[in-house]
């Protein structure tokens, strides 16, 4: 793990940071060059969030992926053993 993937804050904090920088931005009393710092990093955030959930979303695929081919050859295992037990017979 790197330095950067080290810092990454969670998606949890993340969210939480971009609700204070709305919430921040929403009441106007901040000046412009503060809105913008503001504005750039909800940005870096809102970024950092969707590599999060996209990452989130691939491992999901790959589990239901290999779910339905755990099944699969578990169907096909259970046709063989059908087979055997009537061959027994």
């Amino acid at each position: 793990m790197n330095k950067k993937e080290a810092k990454a804050p969670s998606l949890e904090k993340s969210l939480s940071e971009i609700t204070s920088i709305i919430e921040k931005m929403e009441h106007g009393e901040l000046t412009l060059e503060q809105s913008l710092t503001h504005f750039e990093r909800g940005i870096v955030l809102i970024k950092h969030c969707q590599k999060v959930l996209s990452e989130a979303e691939q491992k999901v695929q790959i589990l239901i992926q290999n779910n339905q081919q755990e099944q699969l050859t578990n169907y096909g295992n259970s046709d063989e053993n059908r087979d055997e037990d009537a061959s027994d017979e």
